[in-house]
């Protein structure tokens, strides 16, 4: 019984298929669907149907064939069969023009001999010379001619068999050379005519991951789910229902963030190691919309399905997926949200601030963790990753860096000095951070600075002062202000501390 395939529902980690086709009981009782992949699971093979008859029984067998079982992969290969035979036609006209072009040309070599003696001796007058020279030269030309054009058509014709042979190579490699099949068992009742069998089972080698845009402008935050299906699974996906479900049965843009800053005993040098050194480039540049003056088109999404567990993406619309695809892309879903914006730098690693949105989950579906592209207004900031997103969940966007938020950080006093009776030594050092607001809005900084922490109690950190009092501390050292700063204005924080090494100590991790 030949039975198309006629929906999909992907997992994260395999695929369920659902195949349908008729059959007239007046030929027997058992109906016999080949040609299915070798790794599917029997254990998850289950039919249904339409029709006056019973299922009395289903058994899972296996094939092996000569050729690959892929019908498709025939196809190729007898593509391939025919186009081979087209080259070695053309080629044999090819070999057939080249030994003509030979004879004429040798032909030509011989006669000129045999016209100057026939001319000075008056047995062929010159008219008759030039009539035969032109005949002659114009067969030579269009043989020539000839030859040149099948040389080309065949140097064309043997591309397209290259390519046709990496086409036959990728299938091949997905492709069982056996397969599996499903005899149906069948008991007719009285009335027993044409009946309908929907077959479904379980494979392994497909799965689908999310992935999204995150596109801000101003406050505004527009979140574009869609789901990438790769599947090789050895069969062809063609036109049908697609579903995308989250059950699962059976260059990063990131926010500064502080490394506790500590201060110890300088340790002897142990040996040296080979090193080896990673590097990695990150792509640079920005990405732009194009303007224009048309209608901009609106995505299509997909209907969400909701159950106790999982969520299921229907596509409005047949998707096929060829097997061997990598990362098929079909939008799922648009959030809009509302975004709180706000600034963090960490001068101490970087005089740069980063624009962040804190954000709500209002929709009604968990988000699966996957790669994002974001997008601040119409320019491509970079990727990120995010993480399960349920709904309520607040979630933190890193947008890049604004140059409209400039920030300074100045070490303005520096001491280091020697205690005339205990022996100790002491460093003393005061930084000050400034930042400007240059946007047109107002503009929340969180700024992050830090002290460092004596791991040796030789050496002691004494006197740490903080202005403005920071909204938040830490026993590592850690000091977070929150500045609020109008257009234009500029706010300060100022950190000091004092460090006392006792005698015979040498200090370790210090920096300025």
């Amino acid at each position: 019984m030949d039975a198309p395939i006629v929906a999909v529902t992907v997992y994260p980690q395999h695929a369920r298929i659902t195949r349908r086709g008729r059959a007239n009981l007046a030929a027997g009782t058992r109906v016999r669907i080949t040609g299915l992949p070798l790794a599917l699971d029997a254990e998850s093979v289950r039919v249904t149907g339409t029709g006056a008859a019973l299922i009395t029984g289903v058994d899972v067998g296996y094939e092996q064939h000569a050729g690959p079982a892929d019908p498709a992969l025939n196809a190729l290969v007898e593509q391939r069969r025919n186009h081979q035979a087209a080259i070695d036609a053309v080629a044999d006209d090819e070999a057939a023009e080249a030994a003509k072009v030979e004879l004429l040309t040798g032909v030509a070599k011989r006669s000129g001999a045999s016209f100057a003696k026939a001319l000075a001796s008056g047995v062929a007058g010159p008219t008759r010379v030039e009539e035969v020279t032109e005949a002659l030269g114009g067969q030579l030309a269009a043989a020539l001619r000839t030859r040149r054009a099948l040389t080309e058509r065949l140097e064309r014709m043997r591309e397209d068999l290259a390519a046709l042979e990496r086409r036959i190579a990728n299938h091949s490699a997905q492709s069982e050379q056996d397969s599996a099949s499903v005899t149906v068992g069948l008991e007719p009742q009285e009335d027993a005519g044409e009946i309908e069998v929907e077959l479904s089972y379980v494979v392994p080698g497909a799965s689908w991951e999310p992935g999204y845009d995150v596109r801000v402008r101003d406050t505004d935050v527009t979140v574009t789910s869609f789901g990438l299906v790769s599947q090789h699974t050895g069969e062809d996906w063609p036109e049908c229902e697609l579903a995308l479900s989250t059950a699962r049965p059976a260059s990063t843009v990131v926010v500064p963030e502080l490394d506790p800053w500590f201060l110890d005993r300088v340790q002897p040098a142990p040996p040296a190691r080979p090193m080896a050194a990673f590097a990695a480039a990150a792509p640079g540049g920005a990405v732009r919309e194009k303007a224009v003056s048309l209608r901009r088109m609106a995505p299509v999404f997909a209907e969400a399905e909701q159950s106790t567990t999982a969520v299921t993406y229907r596509p409005s619309r047949p998707v096929a997926i060829p097997s061997g695809s990598q990362g098929h892309r079909t939008t799922l879903a648009q959030l809009d949200l509302t975004a709180e914006l706000g600034y963090v730098t960490a001068p101490v690693q970087a005089t740069e601030a980063y624009l962040r949105a804190t954000v709500v989950n209002s929709g009604e579906h968990t988000l699966r963790a996957g790669r994002a592209s974001v997008f601040h207004d119409t320019e491509f900031v970079g990727t990120t990753r995010l993480d399960l997103w349920a709904p309520g969940e607040e979630l933190e966007l890193a947008l890049g860096v604004d140059d409209r938020i400039r920030v300074e950080r100045d070490l303005v006093r520096r001491t280091a000095s020697k205690a005339t009776l205990s022996g100790q030594r002491r460093r003393e050092a005061e930084y000050r951070t400034t930042v400007t607001n240059h946007s047109p809005r107002e503009a929340v900084v969180t700024v992050l600075d830090q002290a460092p922490v004596s791991r040796d109690e030789a050496i002691t950190v004494r006197d740490v002062r903080a202005t403005p009092d920071p909204v938040e501390t830490t026993d590592l050292g850690e000091f977070t202000w929150r500045l609020t700063l109008a257009p234009g204005a500029t706010g300060t924080v100022t950190l000091a501390y004092r460090v006392d090494v006792a005698k015979g100590v040498e200090l370790s991790g210090w920096r300025e």
